[in-house]
């Protein structure tokens, strides 16, 4: 039985120690190499005293820092990686929150650690990983470990503007890794090409799928998703056969024409999570890529990952909606009502989680931890705490889960309950239309609609709109822009969205 994800590394360097594990831009590094140098910095925290707590990794997106994140595993810590483009404000936000034994970084970052670290000590990556391997005290580590223990935080954005850091532990990851690699036959012989951050949740499924079944993970460059065609041809020097992205960046290949130019050729599994992936664009992949499996994931980061799941399996028109699908294995999905009841028909709920794949809770933050993951209102006779999602879902006719939105897109409009995301889907129907997003103004009473493509005339879009939705659910603001803002994590910035919206004020 796997008690520790380092027994998924150990295995692999074992079976295949000459074999790349990652690559990046810079380097490539064989399992064996990881194995080793993370041993080292194992050996190097050790004497600083991080078991059980937790250490930054501030390294450019690479190799290193999936070496770095097993050290700090193998000395009995857990990670925490943090972006070297983070703005200074939101890091010492989360050192205020994380209070960590330690850092890893290189010589050319470390300067930059100054104004955030206090304390706290600095390790220089080129230095730990030539560190003699303590392989008694490493040994002793690994026999009081528990599947329970910690293995990362991930840091998501918290709605008071103070950071939220989300405790996964090693029997989560686990869990995840076993039934994702066995469910999509991910095997050593597969290229996976990520393009998640690794403060991102989404790369989790990477790095660990490679590590459990010694397939290469290629790191790609972030440079090379501004220009999908060069992306395209990275994709096929690299024989990468399976992705993990989020829709935008997908719907950025499908939108620029990328497939008409050249196509992935190893590609055989195309798996999007993180956001709603619009049915439009997946259907121009599915055009030039018709033989690919495509699978819509849905999670959010309190949950490993993922906990449903979709395989398209039939034909969807560019204005209909992808289900979510059915729970993951060993993951108890509830659709409960505003009265705390499973929703019955076609209502709809709040989606919420109980599972092995639940976080741990927020790190030192034990008041938003108890908001959210609670016991089970259906069950009065033992503990049993599930995670409520704040997302808003329903089952369709073939009782597969169908995203609406979620609790704060859902508005109130003209004395209506609206779910924004259903004028979204109506309105990139529209063939002018590449992608679009939806805010409300509360301030002028308006759902203000953004779109990137053709300019178009905006009774020609209510008119569109009037044959899929009903007139109060129609935007009064409909605005061309060149490109969306984007998060760190590559999701379409809509805070930024209602920000300019702030000005419209009189505007229709």
């Amino acid at each position: 039985m796997i008690r520790n994800v380092l027994e998924y590394l150990e295995l692999s360097a074992e079976k295949f120690p000459d074999k790349t594990a990652f690559d990046d831009d810079k380097k490539t590094v064989t399992f064996s190499e990881i194995m080793q140098q993370a041993k080292s910095i194992g050996s190097e925290l050790v004497h600083i005293g991080c078991e059980k707590r937790p250490v930054v990794v501030y390294l450019p997106k690479g190799c290193d820092c999936i070496t770095s994140f097993m050290g700090i595993v193998y000395s009995g810590g857990f990670y925490c990686p943090i972006d070297v483009t983070m703005p200074s404000e939101r890091v010492s936000l989360i050192f205020d929150i994380l209070k960590p034994s330690a850092i890893i970084t290189n010589s050319k970052y470390a300067s930059k650690t100054d104004s955030f670290k206090g304390n706290c000590k600095v390790i220089i990556f080129e230095e730990a990983a030539n560190t003699s391997i303590d392989i008694n005290i490493l040994h002793d580590i690994r026999r009081n470990a528990i599947d329970t223990d910690p293995l990362y935080v991930l840091f998501t954005s918290g709605s008071t503007g103070v950071p939220k850091g989300v405790v996964v532990s090693h029997k989560s990851m686990i869990d995840f890794t076993e039934w994702v690699t066995s469910e999509f036959s991910i095997n050593s012989s597969d290229v996976i090409g990520n393009q998640g951050n690794f403060y991102f949740d989404l790369s989790v499924l990477d790095i660990y799928s490679g590590l459990k079944t010694g397939a290469e993970i290629s790191i790609i460059p972030k440079k090379k998703f501004m220009f999908p065609v060069d992306l395209v041809r990275y994709m096929n020097l690299k024989k990468i056969s399976i992705i993990n992205w989020v829709p935008s960046a997908i719907c950025n290949v499908a939108n620029l024409k990328a497939l008409e130019v050249e196509k992935p050729v190893f590609l055989k599994k195309v798996l999007f999570c993180g956001e709603v992936m619009p049915t439009k664009q997946l259907n121009i992949w599915k055009k030039y890529l018709p033989d690919v499996l495509y699978v819509n994931l849905y999670g959010p980061t309190e949950i490993v990952y993922a906990c449903t799941y979709y395989i398209v399996d039939r034909k969807f028109n560019d204005d209909e909606s992808l289900p979510i699908g059915k729970a993951c294995e060993n993951t108890k999905i509830l659709v409960l009502n505003e009265n705390d009841e499973l929703v019955q028909g076609d209502e709809a709920g709040e989606l919420c989680v109980a599972g092995t794949c639940l976080a741990l809770g927020y790190y030192n933050n034990p008041e938003k931890t108890n908001e959210v993951f609670v016991q089970n209102p259906l069950n009065k006779v033992y503990n049993e705490l599930i995670y409520r999602t704040g997302d808003i879902v329903r089952y369709n006719e073939f009782g597969e889960i169908m995203y609406l939105s979620r609790k704060d897109f859902q508005i109130k409009h003209m004395g209506h309950r609206i779910e924004l995301g259903e004028i979204e889907t109506a309105l990139i129907d529209n063939s002018s239309i590449e992608n679009c997003a939806c805010v409300y103004n509360e301030k002028i009473n308006e759902i203000c609609a953004f779109y990137t493509g053709i300019e178009t005339d905006k009774c020609e879009l209510i008119n569109h709109l009037k044959s899929k939705i009903s007139a109060y659910m129609i935007p009064g603001i409909f605005t061309h822009i060149d490109n969306f803002p984007y998060n760190s994590n590559g999701k379409i910035d809509r805070l930024a969205l209602k920000k300019i919206t702030e000005t419209m004020d009189g505007m229709r």
